[in-house]
């Protein structure tokens, strides 16, 4: 009998783990939603006002602009979707042109998606933030309720004041209500808002996926070949550097072995040369290991790992960080050797007086941004290292961008998913 109670309490502890676990999940995903709820508002009240002043001619010359920043924020709800559930493919890039966007079927979901999402989407995120304050006020109420002010409203809803101890439980109460919808409503809220995005932002039937596949063949092999460029890169500092240290250590050693006996002194000249030999291979092994993953990763994080690369930096760096938690170890790695690569590219060929690496954490992704005042003029085909951090990124189902006109200043922005 006791077993079976202890069993029937752990699977009750269970259970409102779990359930509070959604509820809590599903009121970020919903508060998530406001990052795009708010922008598609305003956004389709921007294309409202086009269409108004469509017979003037003037809506006519505005019309891009909407239509750039309705498909930008189409994309941005496809990566918020796809942190909080399946991939959300997207379909070929709509156009911007008025005349061919009237007539694109892409765009026309859009324009649905963002209907829904800028009116019932914001409504049901700014629940998702407003029922948890509620809950917390109401619920807590008897514990400050003689502190306030005997006209004040007792409610988070504006009704109602406490005047007695019954007063402030019935407060309470409501309180634990608000925690009951939010257990209950919650999840359903939050699949109610995304699901807008995921039925019409998707790549349609009349899509034709065979440019996705063939971007996502390319990042293979881009990444496969960095793989292998790295392997090679190993190798030849293994064999180039280390290698040859330690066959001279082995010849050093054996003339020495020789000499002992008739030149105590030239053996002891050998052994000295063959332990300084010894000491340089260890080093240049050390320098290697950490070009395969940089151990003050793991001991200082990301953070002061990019704090030892700027002190190193010739050119004076600011390191800013604000990433609230640890990327995966192979992404943290892919952040280190772009920045380490950066920093050397404005050593050499920026000019610059000052730079500054900027990493955070954006939903999911890890965004760095390298800036110099230099000179700019930064070509990826110019044999400067772009090509290799390129990949690199790739590899990670990254992203990178690079504006450097001529005269300065360069920045460099990398997005990488955090838990690739």
């Amino acid at each position: 009998m006791a077993v079976r109670t202890e069993t029937a309490h752990t699977g009750l502890k269970d259970t409102v783990v779990r359930a509070l676990g959604t509820a809590g999940a599903a009121i970020g995903q919903l508060a998530s939603g406001l990052g795009t709820a708010f922008p598609a508002l305003i956004v389709l009240l921007w294309l409202a006002v086009t269409a108004l002043t469509g017979v003037t001619g003037v809506g006519l010359l505005m019309a891009p602009a909407p239509l750039r920043a309705l498909h930008a924020l189409a994309e941005r709800e496809r990566r918020r979707l796809g942190r909080w559930g399946p991939e959300v493919l997207a379909p070929d890039p709509p156009p911007t042109r008025l005349r061919a966007a009237l007539v694109d079927a892409t765009t026309r979901r859009e324009l649905r998606w963002l209907t829904q999402h800028g009116t019932l989407g914001l409504l049901l995120g700014l629940l998702g933030v407003l029922l948890p304050i509620s809950a917390v006020r109401d619920s807590a109420f008897p514990l400050y309720w003689k502190l306030a002010p005997k006209d004040a409203t007792a409610t988070s809803i504006g009704i109602g004041t406490a005047h007695s101890w019954p007063d402030a439980l019935a407060v309470a109460l409501l309180g634990v209500g608000w925690i009951l919808i939010l257990l209950g409503l919650g999840p359903g809220m939050a699949r109610l808002q995304g699901r807008p995005g995921r039925a019409l932002l998707a790549a349609g039937p009349e899509t034709d996926l065979s440019l996705r596949v063939a971007e996502l063949t390319a990042t293979r092999a881009a990444a496969l070949d960095a793989h292998a460029t790295e392997l090679r890169r190993i190798e030849r500092s293994l064999h180039d550097g280390a290698q040859n240290r330690l066959v001279s250590v082995t010849v050093l050693l054996g003339a020495a072995r020789r000499m002992v006996a008739r030149d105590p002194a030239g053996a002891d000249e050998l052994l000295e040369r063959a332990q300084s030999a010894a000491e340089q291979a260890l080093a240049e092994l050390r320098t290697v290991s950490r070009s395969i993953l940089p151990p003050v990763l793991a001991d200082r994080g990301l953070e002061g790992a990019l704090s030892g690369l700027a002190a190193n930096c010739a050119v004076p760096c600011r390191i800013v960080v604000d990433v609230p938690a640890r990327c995966a170890a192979s992404v943290e790695a892919t952040a280190y050797f772009v920045v380490a690569e950066a920093l050397t590219n404005i050593a050499k060929h920026s000019g610059a007086a000052h730079a500054t690496v900027t990493a955070r954490g954006d939903g999911g992704r890890l965004v760095l941004c390298v800036e110099d005042d230099g000179r700019g003029g930064a070509d990826e085909h110019g044999g400067s290292g772009l090509t290799g951090i390129r990949r690199r990124v790739a590899a990670h189902d990254g992203t990178l961008s690079l504006a450097s006109p001529p005269g300065g200043p360069t920045t460099l922005k990398v997005e990488l998913p955090c838990g690739s």
